[in-house]
């Protein structure tokens, strides 16, 4: 266990947590929604500090982060709990379930960061459920991942509070953060949780010089509105332009196995729609390189070819080869020791 950082101690022994806009209100011996923060005797507790359900090698890509030192691998892991409640979460299995569920031998910050640098990762990614709720693990991990010259991605629902977000600024290079739909949406299926707050805190990642990136899934019948797509889309433009959009297809999983695939034609007419406002548009889950290649929004050329994981870098530093264009995002090596990142080389995902 870790004393949590950012809650505060109510009458009655009752605490509230701080981390993300929920902001639970615990009752001494009870958790909050996410299942892994537990008031004892007045004080809320992390109970999976050191204990992460999941431990994987990854390519960038698979964030997904097209921008951010494209063709390296990142060393990804992550805790049981999140405090969403997505009915078609693909990690619902981890996501859902309490420490209890997948008891784990300890693994200290020092040797997630050996780890990362035994099998050469560019830095640590928080990613497979929600980095917030056990964020004092991440935050431990990552500030000793930038001592060592290597940075920190947080794949993330967006749900967490503007302090905790001031101070994750402080060692988080790269977000992805998910725009999952209307304010219906966020009510019925995240469930209980609001969309201005993740809008707020984009455009305030972006502020902050985090390289951001948005996935946007896209489910039939439930956020495939058109009207509702342009407004999202609208919403990304006035942040910048270049912020990279990846709109995802959907399959049917967990509580939604009721609901088909996205259809293709869907995917396609949404890429062409974010395209008319976004200088960098994907489709992920499709398999197809054409909408996974990175073109010049200025001459129109291909500046970096994907298909699945393999990845060829044409650009020279961050610029187009071809017209010479300044493309969007964090592409050059870093000067700071640690593990410096061949971006120029093909890169077959394992």
């Amino acid at each position: 266990m870790k004393e949590a950082l950012f809650y505060e101690q109510l009458e009655g022994k009752k605490v509230r947590c701080n981390l993300c806009e929920r902001r639970c209100v615990i009752l001494p011996g009870r958790r909050g929604a996410c299942r892994i923060r537990e008031n004892r005797d007045g004080k809320l507790y992390l109970l999976t500090y050191g204990h992460p359900v999941s431990i994987n090698l990854d390519p960038i890509e698979k964030k997904p982060l097209f921008h951010f030192y494209p063709g390296t691998d990142i060393l990804s892991y992550t805790t049981v709990g999140c405090n969403f409640f997505c009915k078609y979460c693909q990690n619902w299995d981890i996501s859902q379930a309490s420490p209890e569920d997948y008891p784990t031998p300890y693994v200290s910050p020092e040797e997630m960061v050996e780890l990362a640098l035994k099998h050469n990762s560019i830095g640590v990614a928080h990613t497979y459920t929600e980095p917030t709720v056990y964020y004092e693990y991440a935050r431990g991990i990552g500030l000793l991942a930038k001592e060592h010259g290597l940075v920190n991605v947080f794949v993330t629902n967006g749900y967490f509070t503007e302090e905790v977000l001031d101070d994750a600024a402080t060692f988080v290079d790269a977000m992805n953060i998910d725009l999952k739909g209307d304010e219906k949406f966020y009510r019925e299926v995240v469930v209980g949780a609001h969309v201005d707050v993740v809008k707020r805190n984009i455009k305030k990642a972006f502020q902050k010089g985090i390289h951001l990136e948005v996935t946007m899934l896209i489910i039939p019948g439930y956020n495939d509105d058109e009207e509702l797509f342009r407004q999202n889309v609208s919403f990304l433009a006035e942040v910048s332009r270049d912020v990279p959009l990846h709109i995802s297809r959907f399959f049917p999983h967990y509580k939604m196995k009721d609901v088909p695939p996205t259809p293709v034609e869907t995917l396609i007419k949404f890429y062409r729609l974010a395209q008319e406002e976004l200088n960098y548009v994907y489709v992920g889950n499709l398999s197809d390189p054409r909408y996974e290649t990175t073109y010049c929004p200025n001459c129109g050329n291909p500046v970096i070819l994907r298909h699945g994981y393999v990845v060829e870098n044409k650009l020279e530093g961050n610029r187009c080869p071809y017209c010479g264009h300044k493309i969007h995002g964090v592409f050059e090596k870093k000067e700071e020791g640690g593990n410096q990142p061949n971006t120029k080389n093909a890169h077959q995902g394992f």
